[in-house]
């Protein structure tokens, strides 16, 4: 018995049921790193031209950038995953300083929306598309990275990966990776490109070295 659809299809590719499959398209080789400072140049650039805004600094001009950050980006509440290396760099406690108001990374969707700033770290970056990638998990709730107008993306060089095969393949156990390749953006408004529609509006990465 033959299927109408399948047949149809047939013919509109000059096809028969006895034309021999095509072969299989050859296969991507996995992409080879360079070294980790032109990784990071490169991760970097991409993120630019996404439109997003990132760049390397030390621990200790953090507390400086966010100060920059705050006042460029008028931030009157932000929230902010509940890491160690987070709080080992006092990020929580700097925006306290500047009488940021903190919500918590675990409150309501409602409450996360209305926050002006949202701080995460990646476990993976993607040099070659400037891509995060952030592993969904009790401590690192993925709204804090979707809801607030305004993302901070903080990241190391050991979290560089060649590509997305070795993503997947550290990743297999995880139950909710979000990628984030810029900030959020659509064209579904008269085929204009707008950002911000559904998700941060901007997106800023700081890469933590030295």
């Amino acid at each position: 018995m033959t299927n109408p659809t399948v047949e149809n299809i047939r013919r509109s590719l000059g096809r028969t049921a006895q034309t021999p499959l095509s072969p299989r398209p050859a296969l991507y080789k996995p992409r080879q790193p360079e070294s980790v400072d032109s990784e990071i140049e490169s991760f970097l650039g991409e993120v630019k031209k996404l439109s997003g805004v990132g760049q390397r600094i030390s621990p200790a001009a953090i507390a400086d950038a966010l100060k920059a950050l705050v006042s460029e980006q008028h931030i009157q509440k932000a929230t902010v995953w509940d890491t160690s290396y987070l709080k080992q760099l006092g990020i929580a406690d700097s925006l306290g300083s500047l009488g940021v108001e903190l919500v918590s990374p675990n409150a309501d969707k409602y409450a996360m929306a209305l926050c002006d700033l949202g701080i995460t770290e990646a476990d993976f970056i993607l040099p070659e598309t400037g891509t995060l990638v952030l592993r969904s998990s009790a401590e690192k709730p993925r709204g804090v990275s979707l809801l607030p107008r305004v993302h901070l993306a903080i990241v190391r060089p050991e979290i560089l990966r060649a590509d997305m095969h070795q993503v997947f393949a550290e990743a297999k156990d995880s139950h909710y990776l979000v990628f984030i390749t810029g900030p959020s953006r659509t064209a579904d408004i008269e085929l204009t490109v707008t950002l911000g529609v559904h998700g941060p509006k901007n997106l800023y990465v700081w890469m933590i070295s030295g």
